[in-house]
């Protein structure tokens, strides 16, 4: 037992004098642990990335993307898409304004496929509640994803199958900063405060519902439905998680208390991964700016992809 689980113990079960047995006590003891353990990662994670973001701007995201080749403009896309908006409809916009730009469709195909899936809101939680090991499998599995798709689509032409009224608009100048480091940690404050306001209530609802899975479903109850014994549960699990929309921080919560229940680790990752990168909200948003034959493209990419690392992850993750 470490010593935060420890403290909770002691909190529950020795101060306040909840009794320490039946599927009440074993919820609240997994929201109280988690909901700690996760905003103090998150925090100290936001604050790091913050202070990197804090060097970048559009301006020299579209100077770096704009002089790049397919290959490593994809690569260098999806790593900018961490520290930038932590959810689909969130980077929409600046997928958008990249295109404007005149930034290569397949490039900013990456950004917009890596920004919602990975991120430190991401990596924060499945370094906290899976380890290391995991976050980093999730992280090379998603940056594989943005490139590979990118690279695809940039390939197949589809230029054709972006809406003629993107190219009318016309950006202003974006400016510069030239932060001085005390500038650059009131910054990252100011975001880290903003960020945890933002995503505190997800991670509560997530890390809630998450609870209530651990609490009162019974044990193995998903192993014979969704375990690694069923390769049909992969695909399932991804096309569930189209019509829903959340984000790293309201979905990772629940993901850990279905692998707890003997849901396998690629059919929840790659549930996952469909819930924040391959929602019906995201679609619709896009619709705006993309022809339906590239979005659908867009969307049948990402399918096969997560099926496919799903299958893998249930493989690697024992």
């Amino acid at each position: 037992m470490d010593p935060l689980e420890s403290f909770v113990s002691w909190l529950l079960f020795d101060l306040l004098k909840i009794p320490s047995v039946g599927h009440f006590a074993e919820a609240l003891n997994f929201f109280i642990y988690d909901i700690i353990k996760v905003f103090f990662l998150l925090i100290v994670m936001i604050f790091l990335i913050s202070i990197v973001r804090s060097f970048i701007t559009q301006k020299k995201i579209r100077e770096v993307l704009g002089k790049r080749r397919e290959g490593v403009g994809n690569l260098l896309a999806a790593l900018i898409g961490i520290p930038t908006p932590f959810c689909s409809c969130s980077a929409v916009p600046l997928f958008i304004t990249f295109l404007e730009s005149g930034i290569p469709l397949g490039i900013t195909m990456s950004f917009l496929i890596s920004s919602p899936m990975i991120n430190e809101v991401a990596i924060a939680l499945l370094f906290s509640l899976f380890g290391w090991q995991v976050a980093v499998l999730y992280v090379a599995a998603g940056l594989a994803i943005a490139v590979g798709a990118g690279l695809l689509i940039g390939r197949l032409r589809l230029e054709g199958e972006i809406e003629k009224s993107v190219f009318k608009k016309k950006n202003g100048a974006i400016g510069n900063w030239k932060m001085k480091w005390r500038e650059r940690i009131d910054y990252a404050l100011e975001r880290t405060v903003s960020m945890t306001k933002k995503v505190g209530p997800y991670i509560i609802a997530g890390v809630g519902v998450g609870a209530a899975v651990h609490g009162y479903v019974p044990q193995d109850f998903l192993v014979e439905i969704a375990g690694k014994n069923n390769p049909l549960a992969v695909p399932i699990a991804v096309l569930i998680g189209i019509p829903l929309y959340s984000n790293a921080a309201g979905t990772i919560p629940i993901v850990q208390a279905l692998m707890a229940k003997g849901m396998a680790a690629g059919t929840a990752l790659a549930l996952m991964m469909s819930i924040t990168a391959l929602s019906l909200p995201e679609m619709i948003i896009l619709r705006k700016v993309l022809k339906p034959k590239l979005i659908a493209i867009f969307a049948a990419m990402l399918f096969v992809a997560f099926v496919l690392v799903g299958w893998l992850f249930n493989v690697l993750l024992v």
